[in-house]
């Protein structure tokens, strides 16, 4: 310690000898900066001042030469000008002189070239030169379109395009006329120079457009070789099915939809075969077919558009235009292919007039077809009633016939482009079965006085299929897409709770949740007033039952065979007939609620009203057993296992009120010794009690009168 205190103390003499020199160094630093600073400081003074100066003499000579230098940019500019305008008349003179030597493709390739200048040129404001460029474009756009169209079209009517008759396509696809490699040689060649002008037939031609009101999905113009291949069939169209034709008749929208549809099923043959490989060798995405397709069906957009307005309000026209518009649709997607992202007539359909008629008219001839179909004879019969495979569900002609009208509404509407027009279909339909669950209400109520009857059992049936169908659409993909488009559109408007929204989302409900809840409860009410009303008849029937001699009858070892009570016959026989005649008049699926429900009451009724309210010998137990477990639970053993299973109070109580002496004595005293304690519930268990209390139990003990004299 001495040591390292010496060291320490030698370490401290040295810094504080050293400290005075450091503080010395740095004094000496701080004064020269100080210095160096002053010489800079005067310097920078010295310096801006000769800058200053220097900008002062400068300023003339920064002034003309900027007025040079914005000369020198003008003439830049005028130069640029004229560089574009030579390139422009260089590009035109080379497809003159293409033209000349009778070089189309090559006219063809320096014209989409020219095309692309006029692109670039687009942001420009030289107006002139856009003018200019457009103008050249145009005018050798027009000489080599009108050239190669007639060229073109004389190629097809070589191959006899438009095939007009179905043979016409087979025979030009099938056979090989003299010269026909050299014929659609031509037409290749032909075909891929009018798609080089596509550019600058895009750049010049407005394309052909419908209102905004119809929401059409953008989409470029046909290419230009097919719409000239579509030329001849526009003006077949037109003709036919414009101004005072006889074939223009409103009446009849299937004649031009039917010609739409065969023009395009003549074709596909040819544009499959001969000009699809020609559009796959220059490396286009293009379909022919359905550019062909998409131009025939504008002229149908077209026709629909002017037509409809004036079918608006005679609903037997309207609704003959939107039957057979559907299909057409239908078969346009099916049968050729169309795609649903394409125009196509739902979007007509769709424009807000035409769209509100369509609903109001779908209302009407719905509401009609309910009517009818409540009021015909066959209405409460069902149409399989002789075919027991077919028929389990027992399902009445109108339920069947309305849930077919829902399902033809479904598939009317489902390709409909937005799905806020879909979720208004649905209102429609929910609506409708509002409406038809409303009226099955009312004449359920006609029939309340006869519950078992076969009208009021076919109504219920009717209620349950339609509940069952309308749950299992719920699972169905379309359903559960609108169901999202749906939960999009309450968020939007705050329409429900952030609960009700949370279940939508999780798919907890569904979009018929409502509906499917009502025809629940009416189901509900119905089956217990069934239930109700054969339990009164049970009931009745099982005074004589009640009023048995139980305290007075021989017992088992008296009797050489045990039979069922004589008062016991007529509520056996009041149920058996009861079920038999709701087994075939319900559903399976009601008929099990039905019994299930009637059971409940009737084990309940059974040990209140005649076990409790009685004190049974041993014979009067064992009476009691037979006429439960041998003759009243085999009754629904036809619709159970184990039926004893649903009389839990009548079995239990028969087990206790026959038990031996010794067992019934012992229970008694660890009932008495244990109250509501682990091993009352252990002894319980033991005979097969799981269902009554202990309380109830001691009470069914004291009922039994076979008790030992003891003396007390």
């Amino acid at each position: 310690m001495t040591e390292s205190k010496m060291q320490l103390e030698e370490q401290v003499l040295t810094i504080s000898s050293e400290i005075p020199k450091r503080i010395q160094s740095a004094l000496k630093n701080a004064e020269e900066s100080e210095q160096f600073l002053h010489q800079f400081l005067e310097q920078e003074t010295h310096l801006s001042s000769s800058i200053n100066s220097h900008l002062l003499t400068a300023q003339p000579w920064m002034e003309d030469l900027g007025a040079m230098i914005n000369q020198i940019e003008e003439i830049e500019r005028h130069l640029a000008y004229l560089k574009w305008i030579s390139q422009i008349e260089e590009l035109s003179d080379n497809i003159q002189q293409y033209l000349m030597t009778n070089n189309v493709p090559e006219a063809a390739s320096t014209l989409v070239s020219m095309a692309e200048l006029d692109i670039k040129l687009q942001e420009s404001s030289c107006t002139h030169l856009l003018a200019f460029m457009r103008a050249t474009v145009k005018f050798w756009h027009k000489i080599l379109k009108d050239k190669l169209t007639s060229d073109f079209e004389e190629i097809l009517a070589q191959l006899h395009w438009p095939f007009i008759a179905p043979s016409q396509s087979q025979t030009v696809g099938l056979s090989r006329p003299a010269g026909s490699s050299e014929i659609y040689s031509n037409l290749e060649t032909l075909f891929c120079q009018l798609l080089k002008l596509q550019t600058s037939d895009e750049l010049l031609t407005e394309p052909k457009q419908l209102p905004e009101k119809y929401s059409l999905p953008a989409s470029p113009s046909v290419i230009l070789p097919i719409q000239i291949m579509l030329t001849p069939l526009q003006k077949r169209f037109r003709y036919h099915f414009r101004g005072n034709r006889q074939t223009n008749v409103m009446s009849k929208p299937e004649w031009y939809l039917a010609q739409v549809l065969l023009w395009i099923g003549n074709h596909t043959q040819f544009l499959d075969e001969k000009i699809q490989p020609i559009l796959d060798k220059v490396g286009s995405a293009v379909s022919a077919r359905l550019e062909f397709s998409r131009g025939l069906v504008m002229l149908v957009l077209e026709k629909l558009a002017a037509d409809i307005p004036c079918l608006l309000y005679d609903d037997n026209l309207f609704c003959h235009l939107v039957d057979e518009v559907l299909l057409f649709e239908r078969e346009l997607h099916s049968v050729h292919g169309y795609p649903g992202t394409f125009a196509n007539c739902m979007h007509i359909l769709s424009e807000e007039t035409c769209f509100q008629r369509w609903l109001t008219v779908e209302r009407k001839f719905a509401l009609q077809k309910m009517d009818s179909m409540l009021s015909s004879e066959a209405a409460w019969i069902s149409q399989y009633k002789d075919i027991t495979d077919v028929d389990e569900m027992k399902v009445p002609d109108c339920a069947e016939t309305f849930m077919m009208l829902l399902l033809v509404i479904t598939d009317r509407y489902k390709n409909l482009p937005t799905a806020s027009r879909k979720l208004q279909f649905l209102e429609l339909q929910k609506d409708l079965v509002d409406d038809f669950r409303i009226r099955l209400t009312q004449v359920m109520k006609e029939e309340t006085r006869a519950p078992l009857g076969f009208r009021y059992c076919a109504i219920l049936n009717a209620v349950n299929y339609i509940s069952t169908v309308l749950a299992d659409w719920a699972d169905n993909v379309f359903f559960l897409q609108l169901q999202q488009a749906a939960l999009e559109v309450f968020a939007e408007n705050s329409a429900l709770s952030k609960l009700q929204l949370g279940q939508l989302a999780a798919m907890e409900s569904s979009v018929f949740d409502d509906m499917v809840n009502l025809l629940e409860r009416l189901k509900h009410d119905m089956l217990t007033r069934q239930v109700d009303h054969v339990f009164r008849e049970v009931k009745d029937a099982a005074k004589l039952y009640k009023k048995e001699r139980w305290l007075s009858l021989p017992s088992q070892s008296e009797q050489a065979v045990m039979s069922l009570s004589t008062s016991a016959c007529p509520l056996l026989l009041t149920l058996r007939d009861r079920l038999l005649q709701l087994e075939q008049q319900l559903c399976f699926s009601l008929f099990k609620i039905f019994w299930q429900m009637l059971v409940e009451k009737l084990d309940v009724h059974i040990y209140q009203e005649i076990i409790l309210a009685n004190h049974f010998n041993e014979g009067g137990a064992a009476q009691l057993q037979f006429d439960m477990t041998r003759n009243l639970f085999p009754l629904f053993s036809h619709y159970c296992k184990r039926p004893e299973n649903y009389f839990k109070h009548v079995k239990e109580a028969c087990i206790v009120l026959n038990l031996n002496v010794g067992s019934a004595l012992l229970l008694k005293d660890v009932l008495q010794s244990a109250s509501g304690q682990p091993p009352a519930t252990a002894a319980l268990n033991e005979v097969g009690i799981y269902k009554l209390a202990q309380q109830d139990v001691e009470i069914l003990l004291n009922l039994r009168t076979n008790w030992p004299n003891t003396g007390k």
